[in-house]
Formats: C-alpha cells, structure tokens, sequence
C-alpha cells in the first residue's frame, strides 16, 4: 500500500502515546479520517456512514498502538489499520471508497499475518479483538458493487511492502525514520484549528 508521511503522522503517533492528551488525539483523528472517507463515499450514501466510520477509526486507533507496541514501525502500523478499513469498506461493498483493488486483499493480509493473526483479524472480521464490545455502529451495505467494483481512489501494485511518499513525490520502501524532534502541537485535536 501507499501512504503519505511526514513529520506531523509522528506527532500524531506521539499525542496518541502521551496520557492526558491520548483521548484528545484519537477523536481528533477519527473526526478526520470519517472525513476523508466519507468524502470517497457516493456522496448519497455519506451521511449514512458516518456513525460506522467513527466507530471503525476509534477501533483501528488501539490497533495502531498496539503494532507500534509489538515492534511496528509507524508506516507499518498505520498502514495495518488502513488495510483493516479496507477490509470493512470491502465487506460493505463500499469498493469506491477502498485504497487498493479487492484482488490485492489476501496478499496485503498475507504480509501482516502474524499480527492479524495474534488477534483475531480476518478479511471478514476486520476488526478482531481490536472491535469494540458494543460493536461499531451498522451502516448499509452496497454489495451489488461487488459485482463490478469501481476503485477510483485505490492504487494497485503496492502490496509487497509499504511504500511510503514523502512531501517532495519521493517514493520510499518502508518508510521515513522519525525525526529526533517531534512538536505534538501538530497532532489533530491538539490545537484549537483542528
């Protein structure tokens, strides 16, 4: 998969790791990845997603921590949520909304194994241990687009490694190492604009 990183998705990661601003960070990034997925989704069916999108990021943000806990590097565990979203979007039918094509699902679950494995991911229970007890809010499927799925934002070919693109375009396996300063004042929730 493809992701963008830059100096302010490690200080996301710090404000996610400091207690006091924790919960702060986490509703801060939720609210903006049910943005930026909501915004993919047929614009008649976004308001619809909502709720379940919240209660998917919310969940993924402890995955997140948790592969950065096992030894994760930060693209890496990011890049483990994105894949569990992408499961859901699939499940749902939401194949518009996903980031890489459905025929690259099994090998992007495939690289993260032992992790999705450890706990209880699975293409079909996206969320393993990481789901909430009261489950994430439903939200209606489209599987008719299974039929003849359309990805307008997914980008194949990338489901060997992670593959990281920097500021300047640069395309880089693995990802960037972290800057030995990280302002969390840049995290989202952390700063009244946000």
């Amino acid at each position: 998969m493809k992701l963008r990183q830059n100096a302010k998705h490690f200080a996301y990661r710090k404000a996610l790791e400091t207690p006091g601003i924790r919960s702060v960070a986490n509703s801060g990034l939720v609210t903006l990845h049910t943005k930026i997925f909501a915004g993919k989704a047929d614009p008649g069916r976004a308001d619809d997603r909502r709720a379940h999108l919240d209660g998917l990021f919310d969940a993924t943000m402890d995955s997140y921590l948790r592969a950065l806990q096992e030894g994760y590097s930060e693209a890496e565990a990011r890049e483990i949520t994105h894949i569990q979203a992408n499961f859901d979007f699939y499940n749902h039918g939401w194949t518009e909304m996903m980031e890489f094509p459905e025929d690259e699902l099994e090998a992007h679950y495939d690289r993260y194994r032992a992790f999705f494995e450890r706990w209880d991911v699975t293409i079909d229970e996206p969320l393993g241990q990481f789901a909430p007890p009261e489950g994430v809010p439903e939200a209606p499927s489209t599987p008719e687009k299974l039929e003849n799925p359309e990805h307008p934002h997914a980008e194949g070919g990338f489901a060997d490694d992670v593959y990281v693109e920097t500021g300047d375009g640069e395309i880089v396996v693995g990802g960037r190492d972290e800057p030995d300063e990280v302002d969390v004042s840049q995290a989202v929730g952390s700063r009244d604009e946000d």
